[in-house]
């Protein structure tokens, strides 16, 4: 590997590259929907559920507008009760514990593991009560939490347990002696296709998939108004639906979804190898028995140096972004649910060291190294 003498300019995502790589394909699938003008509920879209189904090895998958709108759809279906408890994590995006809120439900903050950012499944074991429901984990930046724990947990209590893969879809993990992907161990497995994402469309677009035959029809009417029969309503819905142009843009983007993780991990291979002896950084762990799809790579900074880092990173025209900056737990939208027994603290040491660098699918070798050395100038 040869160093990058010069500055350069780098994207968290570059968006761009990629999609220069296969515009061919992807302004061909477009045109043809506007050819179509089956702009809702084209063919597109039951044929990307088909193959992402078959990709993920699960038999019913619903697309929807956003990953928010999945995670909303799974828990709707589960048809629970105002105030029943749902345990998420505190360290992650807000739509996890916002949609358990929405729904008159309870979110319950459960705190993470140091070095994978997951949810910790013995600080969830301490928060059951006799109205939880749901175990909600989200597999953060591209990493798996603890399956096994959780779901031997979720097992033992009579759980149902929602997987948010929205940041991990195509990642797979050992469970019970059979390689499965991430999102279709537990009951509803819910993702995005937010463009920033492994698999990403050209705007919003999300997904629920699971084994339950019932839960996907429940998922699927209501995603649609409640409605199994145009003007006929069995439950209370809402209107969510994959845009056939979005669905056309992700079929082409789909078969090269493992191509783009590899791409990510020989890039985070550098890292790790360029990073490992780094005093003052901790690099990210790997749960046993998974695969990472590096959606970020995201590495701690010690002894309150990260705003140093990041200043030093910007002015050799690398980018860098905190995810995320306040536990969920101490949000303002989160106070009336925090009676001060919220005890959270790895989450909140987190919010203070997390950096994530640039990673994505068109990152090259060189690059990598040159931000990789741009770290070890400041910490040597």
């Amino acid at each position: 590997m040869n160093s990058v003498q010069k500055s350069i300019s780098l994207e968290m995502v570059d968006l761009g590259r990629q999609y220069q790589r296969l515009k061919n394909e992807i302004d061909q699938a477009v045109h043809a929907v506007m050819e179509q003008t089956a702009y809702i509920n084209g063919p597109e879209v039951n044929l990307f559920a088909s193959e992402l189904a078959h990709y993920l090895n699960v038999p019913h998958v619903i697309p929807c507008a956003n990953g928010t709108d999945a995670l909303q759809l799974a828990l709707m279906a589960l048809e629970l009760e105002p105030g029943d408890e749902v345990i998420t994590t505190s360290f992650s995006f807000v739509a996890s514990a916002e949609v358990i809120a929405l729904l008159g439900l309870r979110p319950v903050f459960a705190d993470v593991n140091p070095d994978t950012y997951n949810i910790c499944p013995q600080h969830v074991e301490k928060l059951i009560t006799g109205r939880t429901r749901v175990i909600l984990p989200v597999h953060l930046f591209g990493q798996a939490a603890n399956m096994d724990a959780l779901m031997e947990i979720a097992n033992h209590h009579g759980l149902y347990i929602v997987e948010d893969v929205a940041q991990s879809l195509g990642a797979n993990y050992l469970y019970n002696d059979k390689e499965q992907k991430l999102g279709t161990i537990g009951h509803i497995g819910c993702t995005s296709f937010f463009p920033s994402k492994n698999l990403g469309c050209f705007g919003d677009g999300g997904a629920c998939f699971t084994s339950d035959a019932a839960l996907a029809e429940r998922i699927r009417i209501i995603a649609s108004h409640g409605s199994s029969k145009r003007y006929f309503h069995d439950y209370i819905g809402i209107n969510s639906r994959l845009d056939t142009l979005q669905a056309a843009i992700l079929r082409v983007k789909l078969p090269f979804l493992d191509e783009f993780i590899h791409t990510r991990n020989i890039i985070a291979g550098i890292y790790n190898q360029l990073l490992a002896n780094t005093s003052g950084l901790r690099l990210p762990g790997l749960q046993p028995g998974a695969s990472h799809t590096f959606n970020q790579y995201t590495i701690r900074v010690m002894n309150e140096r990260r705003n140093e880092l990041m200043g030093h990173l910007e002015r050799a025209g690398i980018p860098s972004r905190v995810y995320y900056p306040k536990p969920l737990h101490l949000q303002k939208a989160f106070a009336k649910y925090n009676n001060g027994d919220t005890n959270c603290p790895t989450a909140e040491m987190l919010c203070h060291e997390v950096l994530s660098i640039p990673m994505h699918s068109e990152m090259t070798e060189q690059e990598a190294i040159y931000v990789a050395e741009t770290l070890n100038r400041v910490f040597k």
